[in-house]
C-alpha cells in the first residue's frame, strides 16, 4: 500500500478535491501582503497579532504575571484570621461544619481535631486587610491588593486541582490560561514568545512535580504553549547555534527551510506547518533577545536590595520576579512563575515560614517596582495556589510535627494592578475557614474575571475542536466578579 495515501490528511484531501486548500488561501493572502509591503513571507508569518476580533472591549490589563504557589498555601496561617479557633483548639470539627465533605486518604481515618493558626495577624494599611506576621513585606503594599477570601475549587489532590486551576478542567489536554491569552491577544514583542514560564530553583530538592501540561496549549496550535526559561547556561534548550556556524549562514538555512515548509503548507493546509515556520523564526530572534533578557548585570544594586537577599541567585523566586518585570517591560503578554513546596502536611511552622521567606519580599517588591515604573496600572499580578489547607491538624494537632491537609472548599488569593480593585477584600468564610459563607468565587469565575480585565468576553472566546466550541470557562455557569474590578474596569 502506498505510504503517501496513508499519511494524506483530511485537510489535504479536501484541498485537492476543491482545488483550493485552506493553506493555499492563507499563503495567497500572505503573498499579497508581502507584495504590497516589500517584506518576505517568513517575516510576515512570525508576526503575532492575536485574533482580529480581540480584544472585545478596551482592556485594563495588557500583561499578566501569575505568581503560582504550587502545593496549597494555608489561608488559615496567612490571610484568613479566625481568632475563635483558639478556644476550640483540640476539639473535634462539628459535623454541621464538615457536612460529609471529602477528605484525602492522609487524614480520612483520623479525628478532625481543630488546630488554630500558628501565627498572629495584623490589620494593614487604610484597607485594614488581615495579613500574617509571616508576611511582613506584603503588609507594606496592602492597599494595592485585592484579596479573594472565598475561592473554591472541585479538586482535592494536587495534579487535578492545579490542572483545573490553570486550564479550567481537571483532565490534562486543555489549553492553559496563558495559552488562551497568547492565542487571543498575541504579544507586543516579536522577539520573545507571548507566554513565558519561570520555575523556581529550590535550594533543596523539591518533591513536588510541575508538569508541562500546566502551561501547555492543549488543542490550540502548539505555538501558543508556554516557553519555559531554564535557570541554566542555556535558558532555552537547543537555541544556540553550534560552534563555528556564522549568523548569516543560519539565516540562509532558515530562509531555505521556510520555502520548503511554505510549499508543504500550500499542499496540505496543515496549521502546524505555519506554527513550525513561526517557531523557527522565533528561535532565531530569541538567540539575541534571551541572553540580553536573562543577564541581570544591568540592574542597579537598589533593585536587588528591593527584591531581597536571594535575588542575586539565578533561578530563585526573587530573581524570577525581576525577570518577570523585565519581560513585561518588553511587551510579553503572559508571564507565569511557579514556586513549589507549599504542601504543609507536617512541620507547618517551619515549612510554611520557609516558603514565606522565599516569596514575601520579592512579591511585594514586584508590585512596588511595577508601580514606580508606571507598569502596574496595566499589569495584572495574581498570587495563589490550587487550593487551601484544612482547619484540622494532620497528625497530632498540637505537635511541632503537625501539618494541615488539602482543602478545596475555601482558600485565599490576591490580585494587584491591571484593573483589579486595590485595597479590597472580597468574600468571607465561616468561623472555621472551612466553607464559603459569602460571595464565593469558583475557579471558573476567576478565569472569567481575568479574561474580562484583558478585554475578553469569556462567553464569546472559543476554539472549535472535534466539532465543539471550547472555552476556558467551560459549559458550567461562570461569571465575571464585578466587585473585584476597579472603577471603570
Amino acid at each position: 500500500m502506498n505510504h503517501d495515501l496513508l499519511t494524506t490528511s483530511r485537510r489535504y484531501f479536501l484541498g485537492q478535491c476543491t482545488g483550493v486548500s485552506v493553506g493555499a488561501m492563507a499563503l495567497s493572502a500572505l503573498l499579497r501582503r508581502a507584495d504590497a509591503s516589500g517584506i518576505s513571507v517568513s517575516e510576515i508569518s512570525e508576526k503575532k497579532p492575536g485574533l482580529g476580533n480581540l480584544p472585545h472591549f478596551a482592556p485594563r490589563a495588557k500583561h499578566v504575571i501569575f505568581l503560582t504557589q504550587s502545593g496549597g498555601p494555608s489561608q488559615i496561617e496567612l490571610f484568613d484570621e479566625k481568632p475563635g479557633l483558639r478556644q476550640l483548639a483540640g476539639t473535634e470539627l462539628p459535623e454541621s461544619v464538615r457536612q460529609g465533605q471529602r477528605l484525602t486518604t492522609m487524614t480520612a481515618n483520623q479525628k478532625q481535631l481543630i488546630k488554630p493558626a500558628a501565627t498572629a495577624f495584623e490589620r494593614c494599611g487604610q484597607s485594614g486587610a488581615t495579613i500574617s506576621e509571616w508576611l511582613p513585606h506584603l503588609k507594606t503594599v496592602a492597599d494595592e491588593l485585592c484579596f479573594i477570601k472565598s475561592m473554591n475549587t472541585d479538586q482535592i489532590n494536587h495534579a487535578p486541582a492545579m490542572t483545573q486551576f490553570l486550564s479550567g478542567n481537571q483532565i490534562p489536554g486543555r489549553p492553559s490560561l496563558g495559552a488562551w491569552a497568547s492565542y487571543g491577544l498575541g504579544s507586543e514583542n516579536s522577539n520573545l514568545p507571548d507566554y513565558l514560564v519561570l520555575l523556581s530553583k529550590m535550594q533543596r530538592p523539591s518533591d513536588q512535580p510541575l508538569y508541562d501540561h500546566y502551561w501547555g496549549s492543549g488543542f490550540l496550535p502548539s505555538q501558543y504553549q508556554g516557553v519555559k526559561l531554564r535557570n541554566a547556561k542555556d535558558p532555552v534548550l537547543y537555541l544556540r547555534d553550534p560552534e563555528g556556524l556564522p549568523r548569516h549562514l543560519r539565516r540562509g538555512m532558515l530562509d531555505g527551510l521556510a520555502e520548503l515548509n511554505e510549499m508543504h503548507l500550500h499542499q496540505t493546509g496543515d496549521p502546524e506547518i505555519s506554527t513550525r515556520i513561526r517557531q523557527y523564526e522565533m528561535a532565531y530572534r530569541m538567540q539575541a533577545s534571551v541572553p540580553e533578557l536573562t543577564d541581570l548585570s544591568d540592574e542597579k544594586d537598589e533593585v536587588f536590595e528591593l527584591y531581597g537577599p536571594d535575588s542575586r541567585r539565578p533561578g530563585s523566586y526573587a530573581a524570577n520576579c525581576i525577570l518577570a518585570r523585565r519581560l513585561v517591560e518588553r511587551g510579553v503578554r503572559f508571564v507565569q512563575l511557579f514556586h513549589p513546596d507549599w504542601d504543609h502536611h507536617s512541620r507547618l511552622t517551619s515549612w510554611c515560614t520557609a516558603r514565606c521567606r522565599d516569596t514575601d519580599q520579592p512579591s511585594a517588591a514586584l508590585i512596588k517596582d511595577l508601580k514606580r515604573r508606571g507598569l502596574l496600572e496595566d499589569t495584572l499580578v495574581i498570587w495563589g495556589g490550587e487550593f487551601g489547607r484544612g482547619v484540622a491538624g494532620q497528625g497530632q494537632w498540637d505537635s511541632p510535627e503537625a501539618g494541615r491537609d488539602h482543602h478545596p472548599r475555601c482558600f485565599t488569593m490576591w490580585m494587584a494592578g491591571g484593573g483589579s480593585k486595590p485595597g479590597y477584600t472580597h468574600g468571607e468564610t465561616d468561623d472555621f475557614s472551612y466553607n464559603v459563607a459569602r460571595d464565593g468565587v469558583h475557579v471558573h469565575d476567576l478565569h472569567a474575571t481575568i479574561l474580562h480585565l484583558m478585554g475578553i468576553n469569556h462567553q464569546r472566546f472559543t476554539f472549535r475542536h472535534q466539532g465543539l466550541d471550547f472555552r476556558l470557562t467551560g459549559v458550567d455557569p461562570a461569571k465575571v466578579v464585578k466587585e473585584l474590578l476597579a472603577l471603570g474596569a
